[in-house]
């Protein structure tokens, strides 16, 4: 794990990107946030984060969010835990016990049983609906032309709420590819709004090797881990 002082190099290296990406499009800074992600990562990773001025980190997996926020030293810390990675239904309740938004709604089956947990816990669910904007066979997301009715099924449930959309480009070293994705998810947001008469204010999309093209798309949320953290120790 780098020091906390190559993490606030890091984090200034990162402010600095994006800022140049915003000037460059026009846009305001303040209007894109960076989501720190810790997955992988111990727990001096959210530490960091919480230390240096961030709101939330994500992390992945249901089991490392839970051993990471129940610990003492993560109990601690006054910063939101946002699930950002694939979940499965029967991971749900942990899932909405655990995280104070969850990124990665794809289905009405998970929607729907989302939505049971948090009722049951007397709680309204935050989350984002994962569309699979880039057409990857090897994403996960809803299909794009899917997605409206998934809107319009989450709309009328009483325990979730849908503030926005996320999308994970497809891995392609031609950056283009990366731009697609995103704009085809700002689209389909502009389209929905229209269409279903809300609000999605949340477009979380962009990482470390293409953030720059999703902040020229609209990105409102960025999600960086190996810039700010280093390579990750994966477990064998």
């Amino acid at each position: 794990m780098i020091s906390y002082e190559e993490f606030c190099d890091n984090c200034r290296r990162l402010l600095g990107r994006v800022e140049n990406a915003c000037a460059s499009c026009g846009r305001n800074v303040g209007d894109v946030k960076i989501l720190p992600v810790t997955k992988t990562h111990p727990i001096d990773a959210p530490e960091y984060a919480a230390r240096f001025g961030f709101s939330a980190v994500g992390e992945n997996r249901v089991q490392e969010l839970s051993e990471k926020r129940k610990s003492e030293r993560g109990n601690a810390l006054k910063i939101n835990w946002e699930l950002i990675g694939h979940l499965q239904s029967n991971k749900a309740k942990h899932a909405v016990e655990l995280a104070d938004r969850i990124q990665s709604v794809d289905s009405p089956k998970l929607l729907k049983k989302i939505d049971a947990e948090a009722a049951a816990l007397g709680k309204t669910m935050r989350i984002l609906l994962e569309v699979n904007a880039g057409n990857d066979p090897a994403k996960f997301g809803a299909a794009i032309d899917t997605t409206p009715e998934l809107l319009g099924e989450a709309l009328e449930l009483k325990n979730v709420k849908v503030e926005g959309l996320m999308t994970i480009a497809p891995l392609d070293s031609n950056l283009d590819t990366a731009s697609r994705c995103f704009e085809n998810l700002r689209n389909l947001r502009d389209d929905l709004q229209k269409q279903f008469s809300v609000s999605l204010p949340e477009l979380s999309m962009g990482m470390s090797g293409d953030l720059e093209r999703a902040i020229e798309a609209g990105s409102t949320l960025i999600r960086v881990g190996t810039f700010l953290f280093g390579a990750r120790d994966y477990p064998l």
